[in-house]
This record gives structure tokens, C-alpha cells and sequence, in this order.
């Protein structure tokens, strides 16, 4: 398993239940990237969604403690039932998307950060894991700058070198 997310220069992901910056080019890299794999969020990932609808073209699972059930994803109601439904699918296809408590609980099981590194503060209100602060987490590639729409980015790969293993 492995995330994927967006974290300004404080490793900050989110404010007001929503993205921190708009990055057609990180989004762009977000689709190529978990396009025909699968998605794993909280429910208030979904429903920050457009019209609380899930990604197009992926496996769309939501852990959802008292969820009812769609039939536009898959609704788990337990840690229990994600990793039992995750254990469906290749690792390397399954992709933590959010939001901070996801990326908090389910991070030790992640083999790979794929982190959209952001050099500017978006004054947020949550944050995710400092990777580079995290002994068992190493920087394996970190792309050249670019500019998207007015903020310079890059692309970094994170690896695990403790990887926890789910039982279920």
C-alpha cells in the first residue's frame, strides 16, 4: 500500500475540509498516478468530493463506521473490513488518498509516500506525518521544481524501511 498526497513546506494537507492549493499539474500526476487502481479514504475524503461523488475510473473505498452502503464505492465500516477488502487487490494498486486521520492510521503500513512537496505555507489546519523527521522513512527521489499555477512543487518518493503488516 501506498499514499499519495499534497503537503505545503510545514508538511501541511488541509483546511476547511479541502485542499490547501489548486495544482493542475499535481492533480494531472494524482490521476496518472491512481487512474485504474485503488483509493482508500474517510468518508469525509468522499464527501469533499464534487457533489460527494467518488473518483472516476478507480476502486473508491471509504472506511465509514456507520456508513450505509453506495453503489458508487465500497463502504467499510471498520479497520477490520478495510484491510480484509484491501487484501483483495495488489499493494502496489492501493493508494491512501486521505484525509489526515487515514494518512495517521494507515501510514505505518505504507511501503511509499508519493508526496507532492509544495514550497509555500498554505496555513493549515491539518497536517500529515513529517516524513523527513521519521527515521524509518527515507527520501528516495525528489523531482526538479516546477512552477503550478504560482507555487513552486515537487515530487518526492518517501519509502518505508518498517513496513507493518495488517492482520485480518
Amino acid at each position: 500500500m501506498k499514499a499519495i498526497v499534497v503537503v505545503d513546506k510545514n508538511w501541511g494537507i488541509g483546511k476547511n475540509n479541502d485542499l490547501l492549493f489548486r495544482l493542475p499539474a499535481d492533480m494531472k500526476h494524482f490521476r496518472e498516478t491512481t487512474s485504474g487502481k485503488v483509493v482508500v479514504m474517510g468518508s469525509n475524503t468522499l464527501l469533499s468530493f464534487p457533489g460527494g461523488k467518488p473518483l472516476k475510473n478507480r476502486t473508491n473505498i471509504v472506511l465509514w463506521p456507520g456508513g450505509e452502503k453506495r453503489d458508487d464505492c465500497i463502504v467499510v465500516g471498520s479497520l477490520q473490513e478495510l484491510f480484509q477488502e484491501i487484501g483483495k487487490y495488489p499493494e502496489d494498486d492501493v493508494f491512501v488518498v486521505g484525509g489526515a486521520m487515514m494518512y495517521r492510521t494507515l501510514l505505518p503500513y505504507c511501503s511509499e509516500v508519493i508526496a507532492t512537496k509544495a514550497d509555500a505555507d498554505g496555513g493549515a489546519e491539518v497536517f500529515f506525518e513529517n516524513l523527513d523527521a521519521l527515521p524509518q522513512w527515507s527520501l528516495a527521489s525528489a523531482g526538479d521544481a516546477l512552477e503550478d499555477n504560482g507555487v513552486l512543487i515537487r515530487f518526492c518518493v518517501y519509502r518505508n524501511a518498517d513496513v507493518k503488516k495488517w492482520i485480518f
